[in-house]
């Protein structure tokens, strides 16, 4: 069968769907979260596991997508990895257990990793490393979108029908994803590799990945920038519906109004770029940040503990992280476009780990503060700020000048 190749658009649109299976995992979920901790008799800190075991084989499952994807395609990888995320969504609807439910949840991580990482090698594998990070940019676009669906989605689903209906619209968003990457994704890697699963390449490939400054830059942008996104996310819906009061539709249209911040942020990183360049706009993007981050856990400190006091902030923060998750994202794989894979997966593989050791903390903060306190919330969300400022002035400016080609 002979497919047409794919126009522009349907490269933006197949990266939203991949990128946008993050938010789907999570973003639907999380208005759920409390509920199903309720039903199932479990405790906060296992709840945070449902969220830290996804993330966490999400992390490994990328070392073995990415190489696999340079052996074999993209193509191939993107259709069983959507299709094996469709079944293990249908079995978390039917867990009866918390163990039950973590286990399908990390099946689930190991899925999205080929979704993600798929994306990620997609746009090196079609443009050059300036193009790329605006191709990103797109593609971020769209996960915003679906994440501003799917939050007040998620909160609804729940409310009217209980969080197992909540958690099986992530099956069918899979199973429709998985069937249009069928009958209309065209492969865009153009030399598979046929040595990049032998061993002894595949650790000459990681060595070179880990040995380039430009990796580590963006790689590190990506990964602080993530976790204090993750640390909002895996927080935001205890504090902001057992200690601040508000419903779980409420908390969903929250999540929605962050995510349009985050909109704005893409749009604005296309931009910036071509007037100034990925280094200067990620510079100022960081700036941005470290007043956001700064400011939530000011006021915290200071004893204003209501929604808006969360919620200012976190526009700020978010605008800025539409910024640095394109650049990062697209500048960690830009120096290997033989390799786009295997680099997307390592860089995919930090920023996941991270967010597991983000999430244990949390758990572990939420419970020692008996889920009464805003202060997990808006301490990680200081911390990170300052480091995701810190790595946006030093090794971006340093190493991070990106070619054309």
């Amino acid at each position: 069968m002979t497919r047409a190749p794919m126009s522009a658009r349907w490269v933006v649109l197949f990266l939203s769907l991949l990128l946008g299976l993050q938010p789907v995992a999570t973003d639907l979920y999380l208005p759920a979260l409390p509920a199903l901790t309720l039903d199932l008799g479990a405790s906060m800190s296992q709840a945070q596991l449902t969220l830290t075991a996804m993330l966490l084989a999400f992390g490994f499952s990328q070392l073995v997508w990415g190489p696999v994807s340079d052996r074999w395609g993209r193509r191939p990888v993107l259709i069983a990895g959507m299709g094996l995320f469709a079944l293990a969504a249908l079995g978390s609807v039917w867990a009866q257990t918390m163990d039950g439910l973590i286990v399908w949840r990390a099946l689930q991580g190991v899925a999205m990793g080929a979704a993600v990482m798929g994306a990620r090698a997609i746009v090196r594998d079609l443009y050059g490393p300036l193009d790329a990070a605006r191709a990103m940019s797109k593609g971020l676009t769209g996960l915003g979108v679906i994440a501003c669906i799917t939050a007040p989605l998620g909160g609804w689903l729940s409310d009217q029908w209980g969080w197992r209906m909540a958690l099986a619209s992530l099956a069918v968003f899979a199973a429709l994803t998985c069937v249009l990457l069928v009958f209309r994704f065209e492969e865009t890697l153009r030399h598979r590799n046929p040595q990049a699963l032998q061993w002894r390449v595949l650790g000459r490939t990681w060595s070179t990945i880990g040995a380039h400054p430009t990796f580590w830059a963006y790689a590190l942008l990506m990964t602080t920038s993530y976790c204090g996104l993750f640390t909002f996310l895996a927080a935001s819906s205890f504090v902001f519906i057992d200690v601040l009061g508000e419903s779980k539709t409420a908390y969903g249209l929250w999540v929605t109004t962050m995510s349009m911040a985050y909109i704005v942020g893409t749009f604005g990183c296309r931009r910036l770029i071509v007037r100034w360049g990925v280094q200067r706009t990620v510079a100022a993007a960081g700036g941005l940040t470290l007043i956001s981050g700064g400011t939530m856990a000011a006021l915290a400190w200071a004893g204003v503990h209501s929604v808006w006091a969360i919620m200012l902030p976190l526009y700020g923060f978010m605008l800025a992280h539409g910024v640095h998750q394109p650049c990062g994202q697209s500048g960690a794989v830009s120096p290997f476009p033989q390799a786009a894979g295997a680099a997307s997966s390592l860089s995919g593989f930090m920023m996941m780990v991270a967010a597991f050791g983000v999430g244990t903390w949390l758990g572990v903060q939420l419970a020692s503060h008996g889920g009464g306190s805003v202060l997990p919330l808006t301490n990680g969300m200081g911390f990170w700020s300052v480091l995701i400022a810190a790595t946006a002035w030093t090794v971006v400016q340093r190493h991070g000048k990106l070619s054309r080609t």
